[in-house]
């Protein structure tokens, strides 16, 4: 009894790893620095309503624009594209990282910490009007 549980947990954690480690992580902190550098697209995949209420700055909604990814990213296939969702339980994120990968880019990041997290750390986010005003 004792090898079989050991052979499940083993599965489970070797299946666990497997998927936790398709896109790497990237912190808040590696990120403010990198849309200050202007150096990254940032793709949220909450959905429009919430994109709406309210997305990491300079965030692109995956909802309204999926179809139409590549027009949104750069033309460089190694420029830094990070994907979101809603926090470190949430896999929506891969959604806009597997479309990114499948249109030729290579260095696609995560942020686990999502939308919920970018807040609990106190950072800004911006409300879709503003974002489409900017853009303007």
């Amino acid at each position: 009894m004792t090898k079989i549980i050991a052979t499940l947990t083993c599965f489970v954690a070797m299946a666990a790893s497997a998927f936790a480690g398709e896109y790497p992580d990237i912190s808040i902190k590696e990120l403010k620095a990198a849309i200050a550098d202007k150096k990254v697209v940032v793709i949220d995949v909450n959905g429009s309503e919430s994109f709406a209420k309210g997305h990491i700055p300079s965030a692109v909604d995956f909802a309204a624009n999926s179809k139409e990814l590549a027009k949104v990213l750069p033309k460089d296939k190694k420029a830094l594209v990070v994907a979101y969702c809603g926090g470190p339980s949430c896999s929506a994120y891969k959604q806009a990282a597997t479309a990114a990968e499948k249109l030729g880019y290579t260095n696609i990041k995560h942020l686990s910490a999502g939308i919920s997290g970018w807040m609990q750390a106190g950072e800004a986010t911006e409300k879709a009007k503003a974002a489409d005003a900017a853009k303007g």
